[in-house]
């Protein structure tokens, strides 16, 4: 922790330097906020036309000649100093600047002095965390790149202009950053879903809404049954649930009042009543499991359910298919009785531990618990929340697990354990849940006849294996670089002929892999083998077999695995042996 805050006012730090360095270079900008964040910091700016040439924008064509200046200026800068001001003398400091004057006013609130801190010649408003010694230690930082962003993120206020950057205390520890970002572009799943002809987005359908090539839809269809099968080894049953629902469900299920804005309407030709495009499954489950009498006997019930979701997500928030407004979920909900929830837990952590080893993805759990600052945003007695955040910490100090709790990041009818997956390049992205809710069966009156003939309430347990399987196949393709293992390929081999006279031959052996469900594609153009399997290679395809004179007499072919690796002759029936083994085990390489 200790650690973070120090990088955290190292990065703070380094914003102020990067707003001073902007100031001096274009004296009438307006300054709006800088923060650290995960990976950096950022800072906003409305820039005065006045500072610059008719037409002319900030680019990132700048971002040398700001470098050089924040460089010029840190030599200047002892430390940060302290000041305290009015909230009408700390407007006095920002002449015409809306954006300041709207914090000062947040900021002081009954009264209170505001707090500003000074380097050299720059001072600005800043609740404090900085670093003792900016002059040593502000040296290794690197300006990334600008995007728009409204001001406090609402469409309805002005675009301003933000300069992302990032800092770190070693050039050691910058370079590395800077060599992953650049991996990350390389890897960027926008750039190679393109590439390799996996997804496109169209203006005509609209943002956020992909559709998937055939290829694509190869991939997508085998991380969705992966997750099929997980599901039915647990004794998960798949349903079908509809795409529009009636406003009431939602109301009752308590969604309609927390995520109502991000919630798709639809209008009825036929109808007054509200309905709305459904952004997730469980308020549907509880009908299903509502639908009959159900005894103790009849619990765990486990519903299973991928069907299309959709969230009315804000248009700059969108991002490939790791933001979307149209998606599904390998979720699952599952109604049991309060004795059975350690071995459904113990179920589902098997499930997901095999997942992720499947997927070579290294993981930790974040334990998310309620903000006892902020219950109002929850449903529940505080008695239910205290229940069901200490038998879910039970679990998991049970067995052991090691966990990070974090306050806040609870669903709002229930404690959740989340995996924070870390993928090839050690980022990290949120994908599996298992999420206890005391709250939701209660809601829609569900019960059960226990033991005794008495009605009981069934406890409900959300989770998810790898969440979003359309945001995971966004994952998946930068964590392994497009080069998907040999089952999750879209085409697991290409036939390369050498010349025209082995044709006839390839359509032989592309017809019998097909027959052992293969996925395979022939190349017989009229090219040379070099640039076949040049183009094969860029495909990123796991297998090539290469067949001349030679292998059409002998009926074998010459085997190619991706990225040069020449594995010899082999007799089709070996291949086909070797493959399907590789497909079955879904090895990783």
């Amino acid at each position: 922790m200790k650690e973070h805050n120090q990088l955290d006012n190292l990065r703070h730090s380094a914003a102020h330097l990067l707003a001073a360095a902007v100031m001096k270079m274009w004296p009438n900008t307006k300054r709006a906020i800088g923060p650290s964040i995960e990976d950096g910091f950022y800072f906003d700016f409305e820039f005065d036309q006045a500072d610059l040439p008719a037409g002319r924008q900030v680019s990132e064509k700048d971002f040398p000649k700001i470098e050089k200046t924040m460089k010029q200026i840190v030599k200047t800068w002892d430390g940060f100093e302290r000041h305290e001001l009015s909230a009408d003398d700390a407007k006095k400091e920002y002449p015409g600047n809306p954006y300041k004057h709207e914090l000062v006013d947040e900021f002081s609130g009954k009264g209170e002095k505001l707090t500003f801190y000074k380097s050299g010649d720059y001072w600005d408003l800043c609740r404090g965390g900085h670093v003792d010694n900016p002059k040593k230690e502000l040296q290794h930082f690197k300006l990334l790149s600008i995007a728009g962003a409204y001001w406090r993120g609402s469409e309805k206020n002005k675009m301003l202009t933000r300069i992302y950057a990032t800092a770190f205390p070693t050039k050691e520890e910058l370079d590395q950053h800077l060599f992953m970002l650049e991996e990350a572009k390389k890897r960027d799943h926008k750039k190679l879903g393109k590439e390799l002809d996996l997804f496109v987005f169209s203006e005509l359908v609209g943002p956020g809404l992909p559709l998937y090539t055939p290829k694509g839809t190869e991939t997508l269809y085998e991380i969705k049954n992966f997750s099929r099968a997980l599901r039915k080894d647990m004794g998960y049953l798949e349903v079908q649930t509809p795409q529009i629902n009636k406003g009431q469900l939602f109301k009752i299920s308590g969604h309609y009042d927390k995520f109502h804005d991000g919630m798709f309407r639809v209008v009825s030709h036929y109808s007054e009543e509200e309905y709305f495009m459904k952004p997730m499954n469980c308020p549907q489950h509880t009908q299903i499991y509502a639908s009959r009498p159900r005894s103790y006997k009849d619990l765990p019930i486990k519903l299973a359910d991928l069907a299309m979701l959709y969230r009315d997500e804000k248009p700059g928030q969108l991002s490939g298919l790791t933001r979307l407004r149209s998606f599904s979920q390998d979720d699952a909900h599952c109604f049991c009785r309060e004795d059975q929830i350690e071995q459904e837990f113990d179920l589902l952590l098997q499930a997901i531990e095999k997942a992720m080893k499947t997927y070579g993805l290294n993981y930790y759990i974040r334990f998310s618990l309620r903000d006892e600052n902020n219950k109002d945003a929850y449903l529940g007695s505080d008695e239910v929340w205290q229940k069901s955040q200490k038998l879910l910490e039970e679990l998991l100090q049970k067995r052991k697990l090691d966990y990070k709790k974090a306050e806040g990041e609870a669903a709002f009818y229930g404690p959740k354990m989340d995996l924070i997956v870390k993928d090839s390049l050690g980022r990290e992205w949120q994908l599996s849940t298992i999420q206890l809710d005391f709250n939701m069966p209660e809601r829609f009156g569900l019960e059960y006849t226990d033991v005794h003939g008495q009605k009981a309430i069934p406890i409900m347990i959300h989770s998810a294996l790898v969440g979003s399987p359309e945001r995971f196949f966004g994952v998946a393709i930068e964590h392994f670089a497009g080069a998907f293992p040999v089952w999750l390929a879209p085409v697991q081999v290409k036939i390369l002929p050498i010349t025209d006279k082995q044709n006839e031959y390839a359509h032989e052996l592309a017809t019998e892999l097909a027959t052992e469900q293969i996925r395979v594609e022939l190349d017989d153009r009229s090219e040379s083998v070099g640039k076949k399997i040049r183009g094969a290679e860029m495909e990123k395809v796991p297998y090539m077999l290469i067949v001349g004179e030679k292998e059409v007499e002998a009926k074998s072919v010459a085997v190619r695995a991706r990225n040069q690796k020449d594995l010899g002759v082999m007799k089709l029936n070996q291949f086909i042996d070797k493959i399907r083994e590789e497909i079955k085990t879904r090895r990783l390489s």
